[in-house]
């Protein structure tokens, strides 16, 4: 057979597998998870791209996951109404569209014994975080905000995950992350989206003398709900149709700080490799003055 026949033919095996739904467009099913079906803008990277996240043969949600930084940018997904109860007993799961080789566009538990992981240049697996231990693994779509048991253990991959101080993780983002489900369930008339994400600084944490995962300097969360109650009192109706909040991810002066959407993405655009353009969710969320006078 010839060498470049067979090279080509592997080439062709690999886009067809990986192809899945790591994309550069999302696909319909899968703009549903954003206000207006559009992704936040400014953010284009060479190094990131969308991720369907898939769980149980249904989209959960959409993450711009960064391969080289083997983080995601931020995850986006619509909130859903729950008691705030946690997932136990789901294990971690890695994203097999990230592979060279996968059948599947499904996340998938990682292996109990050891076997080549042709995904890890790509992304994070366990063992980046095993030594870590000025960090824990912190979701940017956290299962609190989810109701259903396969939307809850669908946040439980590692590409939903980045290093999280201990501290922030559990006391001071659980907090928020509570105050937010909230503030929608007794306020959000209808859908409520949510994007989560971080801005690092080049800080890495290492496995084997090789950098393998950013850690964030900051994270940060804005929502959006358009329709809300009027009726609200003052206090939590100034918080609509959108508001935001970030804070630093570090052991002191890490408090959150919320502020509305556009002073975050002033905030971002400061701090991070995004352009000037960035937006999180289109108009910051406000319906058109046609709209609001009609």
């Amino acid at each position: 057979t010839d060498p470049e026949v067979v090279i080509i033919s592997y080439f062709w095996i690999w886009v067809i597998m990986v192809r899945g739904r790591v994309e550069k467009e999302l696909s319909p099913e899968c703009k549903e998870f954003l206000y207006m079906e559009t992704p936040p803008g400014g953010l284009e990277h060479h190094s990131v791209q969308f991720i369907c996240q898939y769980y149980n043969k249904k989209p959960r949600y959409v993450t711009l996951y960064n391969t080289v930084d083997r983080i995601p940018i931020y995850s986006a997904y619509i909130f859903k109404r729950s008691d705030g109860e946690k997932c136990i007993d789901v294990p971690w799961m890695y994203e097999p569209q990230l592979s060279t080789s996968s059948d599947t566009d499904e996340m998938q538990p990682f292996p109990q014994r050891y076997m080549h992981m042709n995904f890890e240049d790509s992304q994070a697996v366990l063992d980046d975080y095993t030594n870590a231990i000025l960090y824990e693994r912190g979701t940017l779509n956290p299962d609190e905000h989810q109701d259903e048991p396969d939307d809850k253990a669908s946040t439980y991959t590692l590409t939903n995950v980045v290093p999280v101080v201990p501290d922030v993780n559990n006391l001071v983002w659980d907090k928020l992350e509570h105050i937010i489900r909230k503030r929608l369930i007794n306020y959000c008339r209808g859908r409520a989206h949510i994007v989560t994400g971080v801005i690092t600084s080049g800080i890495m944490i290492r496995r084997e003398n090789m950098n393998r995962i950013a850690v964030p300097k900051y994270l940060w969360s804005a929502y959006c709900c358009a329709d809300y109650d009027h009726n609200a009192p003052y206090y939590e109706r100034y918080k609509f149709p959108s508001f935001a909040y970030y804070g630093l991810n570090e052991e002191e002066n890490n408090e959150m700080v919320e502020v509305n959407v556009q002073k975050l993405e002033e905030f971002v655009k400061k701090t991070g490799f995004v352009s000037q353009k960035f937006q999180i969710f289109v108009g910051d969320c406000s319906l058109p003055t046609s709209e609001k006078t009609a």
